[in-house]
């Protein structure tokens, strides 16, 4: 099979139906939330919609002269708190539901760890294994500079999601400059650091799923280093999440995944050969030292601490009582069905939704966006350091809501986050 022709199928195979509606979960875990503080109907109808919802369709020159047609998206949900922040994802199931839902969930994320930011996403259909550097780097150009509209500094901020990374937002970075006139650092966070890219922002997310951890297990009185952890999905956030369970807390990793399978080994992997072994055959499955299993298994071993960090729908009602986790952090978006939330209450599961659990990677990102509008880096240890005092304030103020609505940690991080977003829709008024 041509290249080409495995694009191509890449593309079409985004036509099958989805099996969810990741926007209806999303306006379900709303709704269960403002039904907690009685939000009125007024502002219930403004924050259950996305306020602007852009669909491209666009040609790309493939390496052979022949032209592909990719479709993409790019979805405001609220500009009451500020800029639109918001990742691109690259990936075979993107689908317009699924960006709304993510725009959605981003406006939540960062109202509840309080940053000035309103939530966004975009998302291309494509399998981007199959392209070049030069058709992905084509690809790129194109579709931002079709969503430009829609993009900038002071109005929508991109930044790297599934499937795409600092050389995708340079090439956005300066697709955008370009059709300005004048070079733009703040278009785009997780850049280079050449390009003004911030210290600390490739682990950001990783960082923050476990600062948020650590926050739990003393909540909980769980001493880290005689634990057990299981992270689902091995790439840039779970990766850096297993690393650090074990660097930072001596947690033992028991099991990791990808999206072909993972591997087991109850007396803890070794993460270096592990990794060495992934980037040899591309896949963390087969691993001499470790036992393989199945991404679905991975999720009911015996562990203390559950990471999830692949994509969407992982744990639901089917298989919710059979996770023994005593934290669960969602590094991953949208990973726990409405249903599976009150199962995993009901058991005294800590989860800390992926709201507050991921929000590490947009607080770095607000960090490299501030620091490109006033030209001032700031350190690692900087970074870093205002990154835990963030992930240590808003568990703090996430568990409050939890006690004092006694509701799970999805619908207290989502009540903390309506409550300030609906402030900002109440005092900013309608206009006309």
């Amino acid at each position: 099979m041509s290249e080409n022709n495995g694009v191509q199928m890449a593309v079409t195979a985004t036509a099958e139906p989805e099996h969810e509606d990741l926007f209806k979960i999303a306006v379900q875990q709303f709704h269960i939330a403002a039904d907690v503080i009685e939000l009125e109907d007024d502002v219930r109808g403004v924050l259950s919609h996305c306020e602007r919802e852009l669909t491209v369709h666009f040609p790309v020159e493939m390496d052979d002269g022949s032209v592909q047609v990719f479709s993409g998206h790019r979805v405001r949900h609220n500009s009451g708190p500020g800029p639109t922040k918001g990742g691109i994802r690259y990936h075979q199931s993107v689908t317009l539901s699924e960006v709304k839902a993510l725009a959605m969930w981003m406006t939540w994320k960062c109202a509840v760890v309080g940053l000035p930011f309103g939530g966004a996403k975009g998302g291309v259909q494509v399998n981007p294994k199959l392209l070049s550097r030069n058709e992905l780097q084509n690809l790129t150009r194109r579709y931002t500079a079709d969503i430009q509209p829609f993009i900038g500094p002071n109005k929508d901020i991109p930044a790297p999601d599934v499937n795409t990374n600092p050389q995708v937002m340079a090439w956005l970075m300066d697709t955008y400059s370009m059709n300005v006139g004048y070079s733009e650092p703040g278009v785009t966070t997780g850049k280079p650091l050449v390009l003004g890219g911030s210290q600390g922002r490739s682990e950001a997310t990783g960082r923050g799923t476990v600062f948020a951890v650590e926050e739990a297990a003393r909540y909980i009185d769980l001493d880290l280093s005689s634990t057990r952890t299981v992270v689902q999905g091995f790439g840039n956030a779970g990766a850096v999440a297993a690393r650090l369970m074990e660097e930072r807390n001596k947690s033992s990793v028991v099991a990791v995944s990808d999206s072909r399978g993972g591997v087991y080994n109850a007396d803890g992997l070794n993460l270096d050969q592990v990794t060495k072994h992934k980037d040899r055959t591309g896949s963390v499955v087969g691993y001499l030292e470790a036992d393989d299993v199945t991404n679905e298994e991975l999720l009911e071993l015996q562990c203390d601490v559950l990471i999830p960090a692949a994509l969407e729908g992982q744990i639901t009602a089917r298989n919710a009582d059979r996770i023994p986790a005593r934290i669960i952090a969602e590094a991953a978006n949208g990973p726990t069905t409405p249903e599976a939330d009150g199962i995993l209450y009901d058991k005294g599961v800590m989860l800390l939704p992926d709201i507050f659990a991921n929000a590490g990677g947009v607080t770095v990102s607000y960090f490299e966006w501030v620091q490109a509008l006033q030209a001032f880096p700031w350190t690692l240890e900087q970074v870093n350091d205002r990154l835990r005092q963030v992930m240590q304030q808003s568990f703090q103020e996430v568990v409050k809501k939890s006690n004092e609505h006694s509701v799970h940690m999805r619908t207290a991080a989502l009540v903390r986050a309506i409550e300030r977003v609906s402030e900002f829709t109440r005092v900013r008024g309608i206009y006309p």
